[in-house]
């Protein structure tokens, strides 16, 4: 699977290099691929958002003047503010990345989650994911195709639409249908196997 080996290689490539903002990428991804954040959301996630197993998405963060300026903003809709909870997996790459940002001193619950005292280079996502998928010889996918396989990962394990749009900060239901029904081929099937099954 993509996510496993860019997240794979992203972790080798932090330990070998033992400098925080490896850690960054990797940690950025690992919340891309759990939570379907958004790339500014992510971006603009700050240690206080983080409350216990709940992450408080209430910014964004977009780039200005020929992508050299970052301006943060609120989230794309009054729908995008949302809580999300933690997976465990995200919960343990979370609690060993804000460890690593202490060490360095100066910390602060308004550092960036993924970047510290600065925002990460935006730019430098898309070389990284690109670093990434060649190490482990596989296409490339757009980071925010990092949101479609965690759409898929849910429905794959029949999650509710409402959930995954809630999840996505999607302002309709019928937004994430359109965008993701490929996802759910066997929903006729499933349909009519629960039908048959009556007497």
């Amino acid at each position: 699977m993509y996510i496993e080996n860019v997240r794979k290689y992203a972790k080798k490539r932090a330990v070998e290099c033992r400098c925080l903002s490896e850690w960054d990428y990797y940690v950025f991804f690992n919340i891309a691929f759990y939570t379907g954040m958004r790339k500014g959301e992510i971006l603009a996630l700050k240690w206080s958002d983080i409350n216990d197993e709940y992450i408080n998405v209430t910014r964004s963060v977009q780039l200005k003047v020929r992508g050299e300026v970052f301006v943060e903003t609120p989230p794309k809709s009054k729908t995008s503010i949302r809580t999300l909870q933690i997976p465990l997996p995200l919960l343990t790459v979370l609690d060993e990345h804000r460890k690593r940002q202490k060490i360095i001193g100066n910390f602060s619950e308004d550092y960036r989650v993924c970047g510290g005292e600065n925002f990460l280079p935006d730019p430098s996502l898309g070389d990284k994911n690109r670093f990434y998928a060649n190490m482990s010889g596989l296409k490339r996918i757009r980071i925010h195709d990092f949101r479609h396989s965690h759409v898929s990962v849910l429905a794959n394990e029949g999650i509710n639409i409402q959930e995954i749009a809630r999840r996505l900060g999607h302002a309709k239901v019928e937004i994430t249908w359109n965008t993701y029904s490929h996802l759910y081929p066997r929903e006729q099937e499933k349909a009519v196997d629960v039908l048959n099954k009556i007497a």
